[in-house]
C-alpha cells in the first residue's frame, strides 16, 4: 500500500491529515505543492481540484483519491 499527500505549508487541514498519518503509524510520501508545480498538476489532474489536502491511497492494484482531511474514510481504507 502506498499513500501520498499532496499539502501546503499554510493549511491545518494537511497538518491534520499528516498528524493522523503519524500517530497510525502509516508511512506516506508527502509533496508541497506550492512549491513543486509538476506534482500541483499531478495532484489536479489526479482529484480534479486544487484544493489541499489531496490524499491518494494506492492498496491492491486500485487508487482511492480523498480530498480533503476525512479521517473516517482514512480510517476505512487504511484498515484502521
Amino acid at each position: 500500500m502506498n499513500v501520498t499527500v499532496y499539502s501546503t505549508p499554510t493549511c491545518p487541514y494537511c497538518d491534520m491529515a499528516k498528524k493522523f498519518l503519524d500517530d497510525n503509524n502509516v508511512t506516506y510520501t508527502s509533496y508541497d505543492v506550492s512549491t513543486d508545480q509538476a506534482k500541483a498538476e499531478e495532484m489536479v489532474q489526479k482529484s480534479g481540484q486544487m484544493g489541499v489536502p489531496v490524499i491518494v491511497v494506492e492498496k491492491d492494484g486500485s487508487e482511492e483519491v480523498i480530498v480533503g482531511f476525512d479521517q473516517g474514510k482514512l480510517t476505512s481504507l487504511l484498515g484502521l
